[in-house]
């Protein structure tokens, strides 16, 4: 879509490039940005031209860049998630064209509930890092980093840097994942995985929820905020995260 409202466009070159004047608004991917009208934005800095690594490996840390896109995501080194990550990465509605643009960062800044980015790194305890306004830095987990379909934790001025997966030690090596749509090809319903002990919900609930396998019908009686929209609605989505809850458990269980 044209966005007839745009009249400037920045490279964003290093930090100081990142401070928004009025209606500029960033571009990563864009492949939502640009999928409706953005009557408030009169500007774009784009982030990509930050030069930021799709990913880097850390000491017992995989450091995923925020501009890294989906399709390049599932070539780093996962080790025992590869799968998982190519199963997240399928259950993100999407063409290969989309999927070769949309950003793993962008995935959870807009933080819809069936982010499959989002669905991936809450699974994996990954944290984000958030580039502050004074110049620094804080970290998030992902888990918390949604707060709501659509919300985040990030303040006026912050970037989303990065997202950092702890790898290695004592990680679980068993992963399982479930997933329901009320159409072949369309929008998670329902997204349920599974890793060690615990169980995370997306798509039916409107921020993540992780649940312990040791517990898990006393947390799904638990959960408040299931998600109703016109891809299920919330009754029908809490019995099925259920049912495919309780098929994760006995998948890690076996």
């Amino acid at each position: 879509m044209d966005l007839v409202t745009v009249t400037s466009h920045r490279a964003a070159r290093g930090r100081e490039d990142l401070v928004l004047a009025p209606g500029e608004a960033l571009l990563a991917g864009g492949t939502w940005l640009f999928s409706e009208p953005q009557p408030e934005v009169s500007g774009l800095v784009d982030l990509t031209t930050l030069g930021w690594p799709d990913w880097e490996s850390l000491p017992g840390v995989l450091r995923i860049g925020a501009t890294c896109t989906v399709s390049r995501v599932l070539d780093a080194p996962w080790g025992p998630a590869a799968g998982l990550v190519r199963q997240c990465a399928d259950a993100f509605l999407m063409s290969w064209k989309v999927q070769h643009i949309a950003t793993v960062g962008g995935n959870l800044c807009l933080a819809l509930p069936a982010g499959a980015m989002i669905s991936l790194m809450a699974t994996l305890d990954a944290v984000a890092v958030i580039w502050t306004v004074d110049g620094g830095e804080r970290r998030v987990p992902v888990v918390e980093f949604v707060t709501g379909a659509g919300t985040q934790v990030l303040e006026t001025g912050e970037v989303l840097r990065a997202v950092e997966v702890p790898l290695g030690g004592e990680q679980a090596t068993d992963y399982a994942f479930r997933k329901v749509a009320l159409t072949p090809l369309g929008r998670s319903s329902a997204v349920v995985t599974g890793r060690g002990r615990s169980i995370t919900v997306t798509a039916s609930t409107t921020r993540p929820i992780v649940l312990s396998l040791d517990d898990l019908d006393a947390g799904l009686a638990a959960i408040d905020c299931w998600y109703d929209d016109p891809h299920g609605p919330a009754d029908w989505r809490a019995h099925v995260t259920g049912v495919l809850a309780r098929e994760v458990r006995e998948e890690l269980m076996s």
